[in-house]
């Protein structure tokens, strides 16, 4: 929403929302929802992507706006996605191996927080599964992103079975996925973040990173023969102030294309949820407008940190037009988004895009 306030179609979709869609278990409206869109794929397919250009990765972008991991993880509907306006579409977490995810119930709304609270677990049917998809898709042959397609981003992450204290196995499963992946990727990123699997954000600490990071460049760029992958790492909003200056400083030295500043958070601070819904709710990532001031301070830090070149993508609380603005002027050269889009609606991704 703009600060002239909603429109029709905003309105529309709030009621719809409040009257009926609250009313649908989260997981089944999303799947219902992501249905709907695919079904939609031939029209929006050959609709143009809303925005001004932007050049970064070495890649020229329709827009700055992109679709965050985890809404299509298993590659199936992404072009229809980015015919909603996203600029690009960034899909995973993809694993090594095939995994189910945590039991349900794992998803979880907070209206009054225009949040979520998550614990999927990484749910996706496999690196294998999905680079078929992608290789059914054409996704290898679609020529160089150069403003007139969409951005395909591909997240990876470890699968739950491999030990995050067991280096050689985590450095493999994820070259499992960089080895399938890679080929079909506009860039890729090494997602050590989510705190629904665990052990995953032990991988945060440089120590483990860096080795995680110089493997999964070097089987890119063995398999990816005719262009260089970008490789990016996504971290979380809960590192210290240090922690995120030592990753910056990683970043550097590693020559990486760029940080997603951030992922879910563990925190349940400044809600205004009532206590008991947010227990009931339980243990997960919570995503939406309450992370927004931590990742736009954490991505502040890291643009501070490795100087004006380095591409950044802000996530985390972007909901309105103004939040984007702010993520920009913090230091982005990207957004992404999910929960917004779940609170927006359709129509939502061209509406923010058009307003920047």
């Amino acid at each position: 929403m703009t600060a002239a306030g909603p429109g029709p179609g905003e309105r529309a979709y709030d009621a719809l929302f409040r009257h009926v869609l609250v009313r649908v278990d989260p997981e089944r409206a999303h799947h219902l929802a992501f249905a709907a869109i695919r079904a939609a794929g031939p029209l929006l397919r050959r609709r143009s992507l809303p925005g001004t250009p932007v050049s970064a990765l070495g890649l020229t972008f329709p827009n700055a706006f992109g679709l965050a991991a985890g809404f299509d993880k298993q590659a199936v509907g992404y072009d229809s996605l980015a015919g909603l306006g996203f600029g690009h579409v960034e899909i995973g977490t993809v694993t090594g191996r095939a995994q189910p995810g945590n039991p349900a119930p794992r998803l979880f709304r907070l209206p009054e927080d225009r949040a979520v609270v998550n614990r999927m677990g990484f749910n996706n049917d496999g690196a294998p599964a999905v680079a078929r998809r992608l290789a059914a898709a054409g996704a290898a042959d679609r020529g160089p992103a150069d403003g007139t397609r969409p951005v395909l981003g591909i997240n990876i992450g470890k699968s739950k079975v491999v030990p995050d204290e067991d280096q050689s196995a985590v450095e493999a499963d994820y070259e499992t996925s960089t080895r399938l992946l890679a080929p079909f990727a506009d860039y890729l990123v090494v997602n050590v973040s989510s705190p629904n699997t665990p052990g995953l954000r032990n991988l945060q600490a440089v120590e483990k990173l860096a080795p995680l990071l110089r493997h999964v460049r070097s089987v890119a760029d063995g398999v990816a023969v005719r262009r260089r992958v970008p490789l990016l790492v996504k971290i979380a909003p809960d590192l210290a102030d240090e922690d995120v200056r030592d990753v910056a400083a990683m970043a550097t030295e590693l020559r990486l294309d760029g940080v997603i500043a951030t992922n879910t958070t563990i925190g349940r601070d400044g809600l205004r949820t009532p206590p008991a819904t947010v227990r009931a709710a339980g243990a997960g990532g919570l995503s939406g407008a309450p992370v927004r001031d931590r990742a736009t301070a954490v991505l502040r830090l890291l643009r501070d940190a490795v100087g004006p070149d380095l591409t950044l993508v802000g996530v985390g609380g972007i909901s309105t037009v103004e939040d984007a603005r702010d993520r920009l002027a913090a230091g982005a050269t990207l957004l992404q988004a999910y929960t917004g889009f779940i609170y927006g609606g359709a129509g939502w991704p061209a509406r923010i895009v058009r307003g920047l």
